[in-house]
Parts: structure tokens; C-alpha cells; sequence
């Protein structure tokens, strides 16, 4: 339960501390008092969303600390928003995340706002009421819920495999293509290098064979350098004959000769290979064009485009070999063992749990709305069969209500008023407060859409259930207010530079004061105060267990 709250510097609540007690406590004050921010306090401390909204103007930060007890174990619960927006969590002095603050809040209180009662109006909702309400259905839930993440389990992991399988098929096409590619040019070592020696000079073959037929003319021409080497190599042979001085400048002359003749060849095959053909540049501007191509797709050199196609083919070779076929069926023959086990035996059994149970709580719920002045109320808790299992079971289940006799049952949406939905949610909560574990219920303004004897009504209620569980609740109707084990108003003044809200735990006096105000406004008389008088008076008559 909550033993206490503090609030300072939120909405317009500067600085208010609020302590509670076990039972039924009320909190009413006028409209615009600030009821509902003591809501969005408490709810703030216990995990939700935080807004810098909520800093209180011209100040820093707003905190809220509520002290409670979970499972015989104290809490101290702190949440800090600064106007930046930063939000800090504690729990007992140590910082926590949100989640982890939300995993003890969660079990610590259940708030029910001015609008969670739209909560009912979704028929997904309907499912977990239903299950709640009974333990076996508790226990089988759990051994389906197995049962189906054993399928899930076979579903995701046939989903995976037949995702593999069909990257792979895309690679088996993909590195096919590329391996065609590669194997189709026909690459060869240095054959990039030897192209571009090519096409240098195939684009320059016109000035080559100008440049060289003259140095041909000028070696191996009539009366070139050739003869005329060979001319002063006679005549040097013959000045031997009478004076061994000139013998090796002779000699010299020949080398130079005979390498000549080399030249000579090289000079040849050049002039007959230099045959300017833009046909053949072409050619070569293409191939090389290809390799470049290659080269980007596969890499910078043939040896590494080579390289990778081999490493293709061995990858493209392990996956054709392997056994998928085999896998799949294990998975699918797996999957089939899991859905028989989910439809056949949990789910059904699951199914009929909540058959038996739906007509044990819509008796129960009808009786409650019957005592909620739904004289002619008629409830159906549906329970129909969906198109597929789901986490929760083969069901599905949506409360049909008929609020006025003769009118068939409809969806809630269809057929309740704001304040019809207040009084079916409080007749469903009272039944469930008497399994739910949380120890505090919170209602804010539960009496919307409600009056006169309805309204006392709905007190009881409140009374009953915090028969069993700590009960805070905000009204504004004394018909509720009266039902209090202890009682609080919440009032706001100002001076000329703010507004401040304040709240007051009342004694006797006060409280058939505040009652008296609700009965009858600003304007206090004794006939309003005797008839607070008799308000309590008749809701301290003994309620049934």
C-alpha cells in the first residue's frame, strides 16, 4: 500500500504532503482545485511518462517521493523532472532506469483515470479480464503459452532457413553471372600491360614508321652507314697486310658492323609491323576497356580478378552441395508437432477453460451492474474461435451488454454511456480486487456520468473493495465522498504573484463541512450540514463481506 506522498514545485502544487491510510480514501475539492494533478503525481511516481510541462513555472524541477510497501518490503519512490526536460528516478536513494522502477510500481498500484475506463471499450482488453478471473485458466494459459513458443520457436526458425535458402539461390545466380563474366574475357597475365604497350603504339604507328624508315635509309640505304661501314672495313683488311697498327681500329669498325646488322633487322621489323589500322585500335581500346571494367567489379589486378573467381566458384560448389532439402523438412516436421500440440491439446483445453469461466464471471459481472442500478442488465462474456492461434490462445473475447430490457446484447461501444462504462468497469474491478494481488487501487472521478442514488451506489462499492485493498479515489460527488474511511479536500488559494494548491486530511467536523459544501455549493446551511450528517451516518451502516 501507499503510506505517503510528497509533491513540490508540480503543475501548480509548490509544495503538499499527503499521508494514507489503509481503507477507502476520498479526495474531493471544486473543479480546477487540483484533484486530478495529485493523480498525475502519484502516477508519475509510479513510472509514467515524464513532461518538463509539469516543472512548475519559474522554478528548476518538480519531485514527487512516495513512500509504500510491496510484499512486506518498504519503498521509497522518487521521480525528479527538470524544466529541460531531464528526468531522474530513485528507488530507496539509488538511481534506476524507468523499466525497473515500472516493474515495482506496476505491482504496488492500479490507477484507474478519467479516461482509462475507455480501457473497456477495446475488445483486446476483454481477453485478460476473462483470464484473470480464473486460476485454472492461470495454469493452462502457462502450458500453452509453452507450447506456443515451442511453435513460434519452428515457425522463426523455418522462416530463417527458407530466408537463406532464398539468398542463396540469389547468390548461386549472382555468382554464377560473375564466374561467366570472368571466364568469358579469358584473362591472361600482364595482358592489360601488353595492350596499353599496343595502343601507344598503334595511336603514334604513323610518326614510328616515318621516323624509322628514315634512320633505315640513313643505316641500311644506298651508300648508308652499312656500306659505308663495310667499304672502310675492306679497306682497313687491306692497309693490314703491310702495318699491324691499324688492326684494332679494324676491329672496332667490324663490331660496329655486324651491329649494325642488328639494327638493321630491328629497324625492318618495325617498318613492316607499324601498318597504321584503326580497326585493330579499336579492338584493343575495347579489350583494355573490358579489363578495366573487370578490375573495378572483381579487383585492381587479372592475378586478383582470378583469385576471386576461384573463391567464387569453391563458395558457389559448397552451396549447391548443400542439404537443404533435409533441414526443411526436420523444421517443417518439427512446426507441424508443435501446431497439433497448441490446436489439439493446450489450445482446446485453453478454450474450454475460458468457456466455463465466461459464464461464471458475466453471472457474476451482471450481478454487480443488477446492484450498480443496471436493473435489467444483461452481459455476454464472447468467446470465439480466431483464424489462427496467437500468444494468448485460440480465442477471442469481447464483453456484449444490453443495459435496457428487450435490447439485445452489443458491443460496449455501441450501447454504454460514458457513466454506464464507469459503473460496468467498477463492477468488473470489484469482482477481479478480489484475486488482483496489487495492493492499491486508485480511481479518478469514477463517478463520471453519475448521480443521486447511483452515486451512493458506486460508494459501496468503493467500500467493499477497500474491504480488501487500499482504495484512493478523487470525487466530486457527496453521495461517494461519504463512504470514506478518511477523508481529504484539496483547495488552491493565491497572492498577487501565484497560485498555490493545498491539501488537508479532515476530522469529523471539517469533513461534514466540505460534505455540506458539495450538497449544497459555497453557500454552507445547517439543513446541508445535517443532511452530510446523515450521508455518513448511513454509509457507516455494516457492509456485507
Amino acid at each position: 500500500m501507499i503510506y505517503h506522498i510528497s509533491i513540490n514545485d508540480f503543475a501548480i502544487i509548490e509544495n503538499t504532503e499527503i499521508d494514507f491510510d489503509s481503507g477507502l480514501s476520498v479526495i474531493t475539492g471544486e473543479t480546477g482545485s487540483g484533484k486530478s494533478i495529485v493523480v498525475t503525481a502519484i502516477s508519475l511516481a509510479l513510472g509514467s511518462r515524464a513532461d518538463s510541462s509539469y516543472v512548475r513555472f519559474g522554478k528548476d524541477k518538480a519531485t514527487v517521493e512516495l513512500a509504500g510497501e510491496l510484499d512486506g518490503t518498504e519503498y521509497v519512490l522518487c521521480r525528479e523532472v527538470s524544466a529541460q526536460g531531464r528526468n531522474v528516478c530513485r528507488v530507496n536513494g539509488r538511481l534506476v532506469t524507468l523499466a525497473e522502477l515500472s516493474g515495482i510500481c506496476s505491482r504496488l498500484a492500479d490507477i484507474h483515470g478519467q479516461y482509462d475506463n475507455q480501457s473497456l471499450l477495446d475488445p483486446e482488453n476483454h481477453i485478460n479480464v476473462l483470464d484473470r478471473s480464473s486460476s485454472e485458466i492461470s495454469v493452462i494459459k502457462s502450458t500453452y503459452m509453452k507450447s506456443y513458443a515451442n511453435y513460434r520457436k519452428a515457425r522463426g526458425e523455418l522462416n530463417t532457413l527458407i530466408a537463406h535458402e532464398a539468398e542463396n539461390r540469389r547468390k548461386l545466380d549472382f555468382y554464377r553471372f560473375e564466374i561467366n563474366e570472368i571466364d568469358n574475357a579469358s584473362l591472361k597475365t600482364g595482358e592489360d600491360t601488353d595492350l596499353e604497350d599496343r595502343i601507344n603504339l598503334l595511336k603514334n604507328s604513323e610518326k614510328i614508321f616515318g621516323h624509322a624508315e628514315k634512320a633505315y635509309a640513313a643505316v641500311a640505304g644506298e651508300r648508308g652507314a652499312y656500306e659505308t661501314l663495310g667499304d672502310a672495313s675492306s679497306e682497313l683488311e687491306y692497309i693490314e697486310s703491310f702495318t699491324s697498327g691499324l688492326a684494332s681500329a679494324s676491329k672496332e669498325i667490324n663490331d660496329i658492323y655486324y651491329r649494325l646488322e642488328d639494327v638493321i633487322s630491328d629497324l625492318r621489323r618495325i617498318l613492316e609491323n607499324s601498318t597504321y589500322s584503326p580497326h585493330d585500335l579499336d579492338i584493343a581500346i575495347e579489350r583494355l576497356s573490358l579489363i578495366d571494367d573487370l578490375k573495378k567489379k572483381y579487383g585492381p589486378s587479372i592475378d586478383e580478378i582470378n583469385a576471386y573467381r576461384d573463391r567464387i566458384a569453391a563458395e558457389l560448389t559448397e552451396i549447391e552441395n548443400s542439404v537443404m532439402e533435409g533441414v526443411i523438412v526436420r523444421i517443417l516436421a518439427n512446426m507441424r508437432e508443435a501446431w497439433t500440440t497448441v490446436l489439439l491439446k493446450d489450445g482446446k483445453a485453453l478454450t474450454e477453460a475460458r468457456l466455463k469461466a465466461a459464464e461464471e464471471l458475466q453471472t457474476r459481472i451482471i450481478t454487480e451492474m443488477r446492484d450498480l442500478n443496471f436493473r435489467d442488465a444483461m452481459l455476454t462474456a464472447a468467446v470465439s474461435p480466431l483464424p489462427s492461434p496467437s500468444e494468448s490462445g485460440l480465442d477471442s473475447v469481447e464483453f456484449l451488454v444490453s443495459t435496457n430490457k428487450g435490447e439485445p446484447v452489443k458491443p460496449l461501444t455501441k450501447t454504454a454511456s460514458g457513466g454506464e462504462i464507469s459503473r460496468i468497469m467498477l463492477s468488473i474491478k470489484k469482482i477481479t480486487a478480489e484475486y488482483d494481488l496489487i495492493p492499491t487501487l486508485i480511481f479518478d472521478e469514477i463517478d463520471q456520468g453519475i448521480s443521486g442514488k447511483t452515486a451512493a451506489v458506486v460508494g459501496r462499492k468503493l467500500r467493499e473493495i477497500s474491504k480488501t485493498h487500499q482504495v484512493i479515489c478523487i470525487t466530486h460527488l457527496p453521495q461517494i465522498a461519504a463512504y470514506a474511511d478518511t477523508a481529504y479536500r484539496i483547495y488552491k488559494d493565491s497572492d498577487e504573484s501565484s497560485t498555490y494548491t493545498h491539501v488537508d486530511k479532515l476530522d469529523r467536523d471539517s469533513r461534514i463541512e466540505e460534505l455540506a459544501r458539495l450538497l449544497g455549493g459555497e453557500t454552507v446551511t445547517e439543513a446541508a450540514r445535517e443532511n452530510a450528517r446523515e450521508l455518513i451516518e448511513k454509509a457507516r451502516q455494516p457492509v456485507s463481506e
